[in-house]
């Protein structure tokens, strides 16, 4: 065991050992008392700081984070230059909504998204303060352009836990069991899912079969005329971390043009360098018709935002898209901070650096152990799916919780994932250093060695 796992164990047992209430029982209780069930929480950890790629918890102890903010840290926890962004524009304005009046960290923003985002033609830009918002303004904005009501997703999604959004989003527990009805003209068609093929066929020679289903949605559940857009992430967030094979989405994007289907992106947890590119989509050369944006983007503080064809998003009439919110200018003051660290090709290609590493342990730990049935994802976004066995491929959530618990317990936050919760995901700040890398490895090591020992 590494020198910070023995000093992380000692404190441990020093804080259990002490004849008093521990803070982290305290809040827990407080927790418990205070907050709806419905709020989960992954780890018991209550954080007093973060730097970089580290946490330090209320009793001092330090973390490192595979988590990041479930993807809204890239460029880290308190970046300084975050920091100096928002302590400088909260001396000038916190707020006055733009519907009122706008300001220039709004403007100055909007016009970067416009420049940054994917697409050379003209586009415009609107700001709102999540990703679920922007999906819901995304969908909003198709239909009135298209004058058609029905959406087209995919199995796998998530799309937020607001009413349109959970219609979206495909994962009934937890997410949508007891919260219906949900809006109607959702229609979904599966992902480009290899490791679990729907059609039980192999890439490369399947020829992205999959990607057809949207034809033949179009044959025997809705006409092509009712549809207003396609919603998909480029790679799966909380479906898995499922990344396409080349060819799926642009067989998705020439099947949306020829019937006059709008194609949205999706990247509020695969934007920013995620994947090692600033958008995920880059990777397969489509370009879209809107691209959704929250998460990263502001460094942790909360804002979304919806850019596009500028026709396209000038089909609502006046007053038709809005947000009190969105666009705050400490927020947009931040995003600007945030794009200036993550559109720089030293940034992604540090961001396909730590990938590598990741998958190349993760691909270590797959050969050690068949608990590991997958290793898979673009970029830093990477993720391991365990199964009972690499034959039946049987999900295996309850050793996932397990395994998050025993890396918490080691000092390493890494979250699950996936429709059957059996995925363990990494999506470290993507100013992880290689010591802080090789600190989380460490960790992982120890904790399969452990959990495998009790399967």
């Amino acid at each position: 065991m590494t020198k910070h796992l023995d000093n992380h164990q000692k404190e441990t047992n020093r804080l259990g050992d002490a004849n008093v209430e521990s803070p982290r029982l305290s809040h827990q209780a407080r927790r418990a008392a205070c907050l709806p069930r419905g709020l989960s929480s992954v780890t018991p950890l209550c954080v007093a700081s973060g730097s970089g790629a580290e946490l330090t918890d209320v009793h001092g102890r330090t973390y490192i984070d595979f988590a990041g903010g479930i993807g809204t840290c890239n460029v880290g926890h308190c970046a300084p230059p975050v920091v100096a962004a928002i302590r400088e524009q909260s001396d000038r304005l916190i707020h006055a909504c733009a519907h009122v009046a706008l300001y220039p960290p709004y403007l100055d923003l909007v016009e970067r998204l416009i420049d940054i985002s994917p697409g050379s033609f003209p586009k415009k830009a609107m700001l709102v303060n999540s990703g679920a918002e922007a999906v819901e303004n995304a969908v909003k904005i198709a239909r009135a352009y298209t004058e058609r009501a029905g959406i087209v997703c995919v199995e796998g999604a998530f799309h937020g836990r607001t009413l349109l959004g959970l219609s979206l989003t495909s994962r009934v527990s937890p997410y949508k069991q007891g919260f219906g009805p949900f809006c109607p003209e959702v229609h979904r068609i599966p992902y480009a899912y290899c490791y679990r093929c729907p059609y039980d066929r192999s890439f490369p020679s399947c020829h992205v079969y999959c990607a057809n289903a949207l034809e033949r949605l179009f044959v025997t559940h809705v006409s092509a005329r009712e549809i207003a857009a396609l919603v998909i992430e480029p790679q799966l967030g909380e479906g898995g971390f499922v990344a396409p094979p080349p060819g799926y989405l642009e067989r998705l994007r020439e099947i949306c043009e020829q019937h006059g289907i709008l194609f949205i992106a999706d990247e509020v947890q695969t934007g920013f360098g995620r994947t090692g590119a600033l958008f995920a989509v880059e990777h397969s050369g489509v370009v879209p018709d809107l691209t959704l944006m929250a998460k990263s983007l502001a460094g942790g503080l909360p804002l979304g935002a919806v850019v596009g064809r500028a026709d396209v998003m000038d089909a609502p009439s006046t007053g038709g898209l809005g947000s009190t919110f969105g666009g705050n200018p400490i927020a947009c003051a931040t995003a600007l901070a945030v794009i200036d660290l993550v559109a720089t090709g030293a940034f992604l290609d540090r961001a396909r650096t730590i990938g590598r590493r990741i998958s190349s342990h993760f691909s270590e730990l797959q050969a050690a152990y068949p608990l590991i049935g997958d290793v898979r994802g673009m970029g830093a976004m990477i993720a391991m799916e365990l199964v009972a066995d690499p034959r039946t491929k049987a999900p295996v959530p309850e050793v996932t919780r397990t395994l998050v618990k025993a890396c918490y317990e080691r000092g390493l936050v890494i979250l699950p994932a996936g429709v059957f919760g059996n995925v363990l995901r990494a999506l470290p700040p993507l100013t992880i250093t290689d010591s802080q890398l090789e600190r989380a490895f460490a960790v992982l090591d120890e904790a399969f060695s452990v959990v495998a020992r009790r399967i």
